[in-house]
């Protein structure tokens, strides 16, 4: 079996979250590949939504007309990229950021002893400005466009640990605002995604030691030319398109940043 029928136009349900438009054709490639493609359109148009279990490998490779092996590979490397959790019995289930495990992806900080403990966010503002030129580049922008920044403190165990500047594009974040932030109770990048219609699938990042400017310290509580830990950020969402630049500086008397390589 090494033929492939999708028809990818009718698969939204009418919600906000409708189908990208301008996908490539996924040709020319592995045929597992092709079909890791083709799930993968299916989830950037939201006909699988976050936390929903997908199809069988069984329908999947019905639908597609190719083997059961073939499908099995594609959702293999899905589910390597975080895109698709594997349920030992249960299925395969679009990853969320409202899990735990997807959650902990992006937020690297880990206590000396113990687990990392629940934390509190403090918005300290949000506001809609043209994007200054650095910005419009990493987001690819053009110079001057909307964009709308948040500010706010990760306090651990009372403490001020991170300070985060984030950045986000105005077109596809309209209606945050600072009201809408504060009421939101679960991880950030969780509300991206349900009210949004934005998963963030990958993010690059660039790290150095810092000292302490002035304005960061008094946010921080520590005093001006202690080290930190400086992270710049760019996140991905499908078709590897930039949707949020993030400067976060860190705290890491008793904490430590993991990164996992593989």
């Amino acid at each position: 079996m090494n033929s492939i029928h999708a028809s990818l136009g009718n698969t939204t349900d009418g919600t906000e979250c409708g189908p990208a438009t301008g996908a490539p054709s996924p040709m020319f490639s592995p045929l597992y590949q092709q079909i890791k493609a083709l799930i993968t359109q299916s989830l950037e148009s939201g006909e699988w939504k976050p936390g929903e279990m997908i199809p069988s490998e069984v329908e999947l490779a019905a639908r597609y007309k190719v083997s059961q092996g073939t499908v099995r590979k594609a959702i293999d490397e899905l589910a390597a990229g975080n895109l698709l959790v594997r349920r030992q019995g249960k299925g395969t289930f679009v990853a969320t950021h409202n899990e735990d495990r997807v959650q902990f992806r992006f937020l690297r900080l880990l206590p000396d002893q113990g687990e990392l403990q629940p934390h509190e966010s403090r918005l300290l503002e949000v506001r809609r400005l043209r994007a200054p030129a650095e910005i419009a580049r990493q987001l690819e922008l053009k110079p001057a466009d909307p964009v709308v920044l948040v500010k706010r403190v990760l306090e651990f165990e009372a403490k001020p640990t991170v300070l985060d500047e984030i950045w986000l594009p105005g077109a596809m974040f309209r209606g945050l605002t600072l009201e809408r932030l504060s009421e939101y109770k679960g991880p950030l990048y969780a509300m991206f995604e349900t009210e949004f219609c934005t998963r963030m699938i990958r993010a690059s990042e660039k790290i150095r030691a810092v000292a302490a400017d002035a304005a960061v310290a008094a946010l921080l509580g520590v005093a001006p030319g202690d080290p930190l830990l400086s992270v710049d950020r760019v996140s991905y969402t499908y078709g590897d398109r930039p949707v949020e630049v993030r400067r976060g500086w860190y705290v890491t008397a008793g904490y430590y940043y993991q990164n996992d390589l593989s």
